[in-house]
């Protein structure tokens, strides 16, 4: 994983400039965002992930919520001609079939970054239906000492937000039922992949 870079979010005059969008937006489209960060560093799960529009409202709602995103997302859209805006979006290339060391280098990457920061991992891993979350968004906050943020996108009630924070025990198995729970009542943008 590279270092973590200026992104839109630490771009002065554009970031005041979005910040002043993502507002008039979210509020003529009517959705209400919920719910505000209580540490500097996080892992913040984005479910449920079921579109592209995903991305936009995640990007307006972190704008809101005063946040500073990072996102991993598969590489294939992060080639010419959109790589470098996508990385300037906050994007992280991730090639979801070569063996890497993913969770390390995230891990290492959060712990060593200076200031505000939070890693988003869709924990679905695709806009696909899942029967079965990965777990690189837990193991990356367990390595990099962080906790996890709950966040949530619901379209069928057109809110986003921050839930609570959640403390890895370390006890994968154990945690993520508590994880998943939190969940249930959101409805994805395809209600039939969530």
């Amino acid at each position: 994983m590279a270092q973590l870079q200026r992104t839109l979010f630490t771009t002065p005059v554009v970031n005041t400039l979005l910040r002043g969008f993502s507002r008039l937006a979210m509020r003529l489209a009517g959705w209400k965002v919920e719910g505000r960060l209580e540490v500097e560093k996080c892992v913040l799960i984005a479910a449920p992930h079921t579109s592209n529009w995903d991305l936009p409202l995640t990007l307006m709602t972190a704008y809101l919520l005063d946040l500073r995103l990072h996102w991993l997302g598969k590489h294939t859209i992060f080639k010419f001609p959109f790589g470098g805006l996508m990385r300037w979006l906050g994007g992280i290339a991730v090639h979801r079939h070569q063996k890497n060391n993913l969770v390390a280098d995230s891990a290492r990457a959060l712990r060593e970054f200076e200031g505000k920061v939070q890693l988003i991992v869709p924990p679905e891993g695709t806009r696909d239906k899942v029967t079965q979350w990965k777990s690189g968004f837990y193991w990356i906050a367990v390595e990099a000492g962080v906790p996890i943020q709950l966040a949530y996108m619901d379209y069928a009630h057109k809110r986003a937000g921050l839930g609570p924070l959640f403390h890895p025990s370390g006890n994968y198995e154990q945690d993520l039922p508590l994880i998943q729970a939190f969940y249930k009542p959101f409805t994805g943008r395809h209600a039939n992949k969530t």
